[in-house]
C-alpha cells in the first residue's frame, strides 16, 4: 500500500446535493410497508439520548464487521485483511453479546450477500 495516500482523491471539495447523498436510502425506508420511516427499528422511547449516540457507531461497526466475517470467509479470511487475532476476537465478543449469537450463524434480517459478486468486484488485497 505504499503511496496509497498520495493516490487518493480528495473528496472533501466534491460537495453533496444534501447528506442524503442522492437520497435513494432514504427513499427505500420511507417507501417500507410497515411504514417506519424517520424511526429506529424497535422504536427509540425512553431511550437516553447519550445512549442512542454510542450505540450508533457501535451497531455500525459490529454490523461491518459481520458482513466482513462472511465476504472474506470468517476468522482466516479477516487474518488476511490484516486485522489481529486480538482485534477478531474482540469483535466475535463483542457481536456475540449483542446478538447472542456467532456472526458465522448470525443472519441479518433483509441483508443479502452476493459472495460471487463480490470476489469478482472487490478490490485486490
Amino acid at each position: 500500500m505504499s503511496g496509497y495516500a498520495e493516490e487518493r482523491p480528495d473528496y472533501r471539495s466534491e460537495r453533496m446535493e444534501s447528506p442524503e447523498g442522492r437520497g435513494i436510502a432514504r427513499a427505500r425506508w420511507e417507501a417500507s410497508p410497515d411504514g417506519r420511516a424517520g424511526r429506529l427499528v424497535g422504536g427509540d422511547e425512553g431511550t437516553h439520548p447519550l445512549v442512542r449516540w454510542m450505540a450508533a457507531p457501535a451497531l455500525l461497526d459490529l454490523m461491518g464487521f459481520w458482513v466482513m466475517w462472511h465476504l472474506r470467509g470468517g476468522f482466516e479470511g479477516l487474518r488476511a485483511t490484516g486485522l489481529s487475532r486480538s482485534s477478531i476476537y474482540r469483535r466475535v465478543r463483542l457481536f456475540r453479546t449483542a446478538t447472542g449469537m456467532h456472526p458465522d450463524e448470525f443472519v441479518f434480517p433483509g441483508v443479502t450477500l452476493d459472495l460471487a459478486e463480490y470476489q469478482a468486484r472487490a478490490i485486490p488485497d
